[in-house]
């Protein structure tokens, strides 16, 4: 008997056990859940002024996120959610700055916090292609039309069938020229799409205009004044750039890492971010780091005299100059832009960000960014294996075999791409809500096809 008693003692502390870890577990996750559907469901409805319910079906529709309830506040312009009724997490638009997750910051503070933008300078309807939307009458000489609309359905998925593909809309530039343009549900020409990780690009091209102007140089430690006595003075703003810092971090977007508790549980990434130990020498070792990219928000922000420049330099000196007049940079509580992960806009200014690019960083005879800065762009990281430049992916030949060498491009969660090809004169732009069952090797090779030998 007293074994019996014994015996069940013994499975009761078990199963205690195993419940207390359960709880312990799931309870530091759900706040990665709800904070993921409060931000998005508020930046889609407040920034890309999109229908709620699609939101719903659609960017939220996926394990464990579709799980979460949000609840919009429209006159207040928020958006709290729960997951089960529990780890209720508050989103919350201010004007241009976009939404931001509430967290640590008093909901007062950061509700109160807004900027007045400059007015776009002209109107896009009247302006021709590419500052403005007014779209040319005939195509490059030698375009097949026919082939390149082939290539570009086969990346959506066809009416009434299972929804595996995902793409909301894709975007052509051949010669400078919009050849091709499709979306589909409540995505238009109009509508401004989160682009996820293509913000890294856009803050590499930040941290470009301000080497331009001489207030930054990549190759001198980074000037982050709490590394200023240890082992990461030596880090360099190029390591950040080139995600070869030797930073301790983790990325992974599917469990509580270093990237969800930055983007989900901190009002300041930055602070976050700097507070990793050097775990390699910099140089060393590559690994992807959206701490990096955060870090170089908080450099950028520290190299202006006061708040108003810091919001207001990327839109005079890039967004506006070269026609992106629907993107948002979105920053944390802290006042922060989220370098990482968070810039809105249509596709026709993703495509003429990629644009300037192709005509290595010259707009309509402007000189955007420094010269050089487009070729330091593309040099391999080490021990990337080729893989990865300042901010931007590389071709390669394991991924893409049948794709020219010197393509690069800006890739974000869930397959936001923008592809830039100059030896094809190329610039290919895809958004979505997935990318597991695109072959986008096949479908660039068959957008190439459809061009002039």
């Amino acid at each position: 008997m007293k074994k019996i008693i014994t015996t069940k003692r013994v499975l009761f502390i078990l199963i205690a056990g195993v419940l207390i870890f359960a709880g312990i577990y799931i309870g530091l996750r759900l706040p990665i859940i709800s904070g993921y559907a409060a931000k998005g469901m508020c930046s889609c409805i407040f920034v890309s002024e999109r229908d709620s319910l699609s939101v719903v079906q659609n960017d939220l529709n996926f394990f464990p996120i579709n799980k979460a309830k949000s609840k919009i506040n429209r006159e207040e312009k928020s958006v709290t959610t729960t997951i089960f009724g529990l780890a209720k997490r508050k989103a919350v638009y201010r004007r241009g700055l976009g939404c931001t997750l509430v967290n640590d910051y008093p909901f007062e503070k950061v509700k109160r916090k807004s900027i007045s933008l400059p007015a776009f300078p002209y109107d896009p309807d009247t302006v021709a292609w590419p500052a403005g939307d007014l779209l040319p009458d005939k195509m490059p000489e030698g375009v097949n039309i026919s082939v390149l609309n082939e290539s570009v359905d086969q990346v959506f998925d066809l009416p009434g069938e299972e929804k595996f593909k995902k793409t909301t809309g894709v975007l052509i530039i051949y010669n400078d020229t919009l050849v091709a343009e499709k979306y589909t549900g409540d995505i238009t020409e109009n509508t401004p799409v989160l682009g996820w990780s293509m913000s890294k690009s856009i803050t590499s091209a930040y941290i470009g205009m301000l080497v331009k102007e001489g207030k930054l140089d990549i190759n001198q430690p980074a000037p982050v004044k709490e590394w200023a006595k240890d082992v990461r003075s030596k880090i360099t703003i190029d390591n950040l750039l080139h995600m070869n810092s030797g930073l301790e971090w983790t990325e992974d977007y599917f469990n509580l890492s270093d990237v969800t508790k930055m983007l989900y549980k901190r009002g300041n990434m930055y602070a976050y971010a700097i507070k990793k130990k050097a775990v390699y020498p910099p140089d060393s070792v590559w690994f992807y780091s959206s701490g990096s990219s955060n870090i170089l928000s908080g450099i950028i922000r520290n190299t202006f005299q006061d708040e108003k420049n810091y919001y207001q330099y990327i839109y005079d000196h890039l967004f506006y100059k070269i026609g992106m007049q629907s993107m948002t940079f979105e920053t944390d509580a802290s006042g922060n832009f989220v370098s990482s992960s968070y810039t809105h806009a249509t596709l026709r200014d993703w495509a003429r960000f990629g644009l300037l690019y192709l005509n290595d960083g010259v707009w309509l005879n402007e000189r955007i960014l420094p010269e050089g800065w487009v070729k330091y762009t593309v040099v391999p990281a080490a021990g990337s294996n080729n893989k990865y430049g300042a901010q931007f992916w590389l071709s390669n030949a394991e991924e893409f075999p049948d794709v020219p060498a010197d393509m690069y491009f800006c890739d974000g969660f869930q397959g936001q791409r923008v592809f830039i090809i100059p030896s094809k004169k190329l610039v290919i732009v895809r958004t979505g809500f997935s990318s597991k069952s695109i072959d986008f090797n096949e479908f660039i090779a068959s957008v190439i096809k459809a061009l002039p030998v």
